[in-house]
């Protein structure tokens, strides 16, 4: 008879086969050669099964996991999970996502023991009031207010990535392998940070742009979004994300006063300097009301005539940064001697060494490189006091003139 592992909990064996998009039961029970079954009863909580020990070791390598992924708790947050779209995204999609969130949450908690992130700096501009009460006029002075406290000015921002990293948002970025989900946005159930995880695929600067301000809106926001609002609201909070973003992108005390003439040509000129897409400040213009409902459709259709819903001008005319705060977090921990790489994995991190790369923004093959050995320079007295000690003879050239 074979006895299951003590301390085995099921939602770690459904997280992980979502996190390697796996979609069914059946197709991992494939994958290890067992039965259909006998996945469904380990993943079922109530089933209460769990597999014996040379399984989950199985298990453990088919999802490139520790056999100690199993065994600790997930981070699940109570609150939801902000997602773009729900409608037009496969199921498997969106589980990988959510499971690449728990997966970020869990890698930031662990670097949360060793190094201190950002403390948390997001208003609270609702002041008690409920997010479903807020007026466009609402958002818009919201927007204002957070650019005030965030010292952002009036003008063009900044990279967004990089204001959400200050202000203590864990952010990453990984491929999705879908273009219908940008982003999304959750909080660690630990300590309530916000976790954003950022989309690699097809990217432009500007369009990275809206999206980590989207997913900013959520959090500044609908951090008290219950989770069985959250489906039938689904509409109302992404217009109110997006406005907010837009707002924040472009105030409204700033860039309309720009706008010389609502045109292809005019908007192509402006992305330059505010670093937003064209179809995005026509969206703005109609929103604010200054460009009337047939004149923004008139333009929407010269924009696909141009063939611009592929790939606007000036869209890979700027870099696109990446996340750093945990990166630079891992290199600090090493560099300084705190944990070494391969004690890290072993202990503190239960998932792949190349997932840990990958949402903190490591090179491929960072844990297995060997750490760089630090030289210091000497101090200038003790390089003052070395030229003292040392006696010389200065030897002349000769004069060739002689």
């Amino acid at each position: 008879m074979r006895i299951g592992t003590p301390g085995f909990i099921s939602a770690r064996l459904t997280e992980a086969r979502e996190a390697r998009r796996i979609a069914t039961k059946s197709a991992l029970a494939k994958r290890i050669g067992v039965s259909a079954t006998s996945v469904s009863r380990w993943e079922d909580q109530e089933a209460g099964q769990s597999p014996d020990y040379s399984t989950l070791l199985r298990l453990a390598d088919e999802l490139g996991v520790r056999p100690e992924f199993f065994l600790r708790p997930p981070y699940h947050s109570e609150r939801p999970t902000f997602l773009r779209s729900l409608a037009s995204t496969l199921v498997r999609d969106l589980a990988y996502q959510k499971a690449q969130m728990h997966w970020l949450q869990e890698v930031s908690f662990v670097l949360g023991h060793y190094v201190d992130l950002p403390e948390l700096d997001i208003p609270d501009v609702l002041n008690g009031a409920a997010y479903s009460e807020l007026r466009d006029e609402d958002i818009e002075e919201i927007a204002l207010r957070l650019r005030r406290h965030w010292n952002m000015g009036e003008g063009p921002c900044g990279d967004v990535v990089a204001l959400m990293e200050r202000i203590g948002i864990v952010v990453a970025t990984i491929p999705m392998g879908t273009t219908k989900l940008d982003g999304l946005c959750s909080w660690s159930p630990v300590d309530g940070r916000p976790h954003v995880l950022l989309a690699t695929d097809k990217m432009s600067f500007p369009r990275r742009q809206m999206d980590a301000a989207h997913e900013l809106a959520h959090a500044v926001l609908h951090h008290q979004v219950p989770e069985e609002e959250f489906q039938d609201s689904l509409r109302t909070i992404e217009l109110q994300a997006f406005r907010l973003a837009s707002a924040l992108l472009m105030p409204s005390t700033t860039y309309p006063y720009e706008v010389k003439y609502p045109s292809l040509a005019v908007f192509t000129s402006l992305k330059e300097r505010w670093r937003v897409s064209i179809k995005a400040q026509i969206k703005r213009l109609g929103d604010l009301e200054i460009v009337p409902e047939d004149h923004a459709r008139q333009l929407y259709k010269l924009y696909s005539a141009k063939g611009w819903s592929k790939g606007e001008p000036l869209d890979q005319h700027w870099p696109i940064t990446a996340p750093k705060a945990l990166r630079d977090s891992l290199n600090l921990i090493v560099e300084n001697g705190v944990r070494g790489k391969a004690d890290l994995l072993a202990t503190e991190f239960t998932i792949s060494a190349a997932d840990v790369e990958s949402l903190c923004g490591l090179p491929s093959g960072w844990f297995e490189r060997e750490p760089a050995e630090v030289v210091l320079l000497k101090s200038r007295e003790e390089l003052s006091q070395r030229s003292v000690q040392i006696a010389g003879r200065v030897i002349p050239f000769p004069d060739k003139r002689r």
